[in-house]
């Protein structure tokens, strides 16, 4: 069985990155097996991984739950983590580049770790979400701090339509001087979705320009909803 670094190195991130740059996001298929989905959600309840958990409804995020990991990470999500980022640096160093944003972002996690720790942002941002009957989650954006990496990543752990129903993954994009537009994917349990955080470059006709876009979930009509979210960054608190 190939390791998740592995598959990682061996996607077509060529494609990836031209999906990231029309659309704002991209869907790698089959990067779980069924066992690693099942055991992310088995560890939901071990109270040893998490350090805080968030009851949406309390601060009208939505309807559901989740918690952050602690420090250190499981060595799945770990690995994830570090070896995805330096894939995904490139792209969001050309997005700062075309918007004239005097941002480079570095090409290993471990350097983008250390600019967050030295503006005192020092806690986990990684969280798994959980969702019953009517859950959702209202459209935001992950930031959590002044350094933040532009794209992030979800990892669904159940299977759409069988698992669950409803709890469609929702992004909307803010284009200036324009109605909000709506994306609405349905990934499958095992893939990954990487998509952009808070905006993106979209080229007109007098050059680049910046549009900004939120994610959140629409309504659970039934069953249970698991996803892990991998944000790049450390959190204030």
């Amino acid at each position: 069985m190939q390791n998740t670094q592995t598959i990682i190195a061996s996607q077509n991130w060529e494609s990836i990155t031209e999906s990231m740059h029309e659309n704002g996001f991209a869907i790698i298929p089959n990067v779980l097996n069924n066992e690693q989905c099942e055991d992310l959600k088995f560890d939901y309840d071990n109270p040893n991984l998490y350090r805080k958990t968030v009851v949406m409804e309390r601060y009208r995020f939505g309807l559901g739950e989740y918690k952050y990991f602690n420090y250190p990470l499981p060595d799945l999500i770990q690995n994830l983590r570090t070896s995805i980022y330096p894939k995904l640096a490139p792209i969001a160093n050309s997005w700062m580049k075309v918007l004239n944003i005097n941002t480079i972002f570095p090409e290993t996690h471990s350097e983008l770790l250390k600019q967050c720790h030295d503006n005192n942002q020092l806690k986990a941002t990684v969280l798994i979400l959980k969702y019953g009957e009517s859950g959702f989650n209202t459209l935001h954006q992950d930031l959590y701090g002044d350094v933040y990496f532009p794209i992030q990543i979800v990892l669904f752990l159940n299977e759409p339509d069988e698992d669950f129903t409803g709890g469609e993954f929702v992004l909307t994009q803010q284009t200036p001087r324009a109605q909000s537009k709506a994306i609405v994917l349905k990934p499958k349990k095992g893939d990954i979705l990487v998509f952009t955080t808070n905006f993106r470059p979209v080229k007109g006709t007098k050059g680049y320009y910046r549009v900004n876009m939120k994610h959140g979930v629409s309504e659970v009509h039934s069953g249970e909803r698991y996803t892990l979210g991998i944000i790049f960054h450390d959190a204030l608190n």
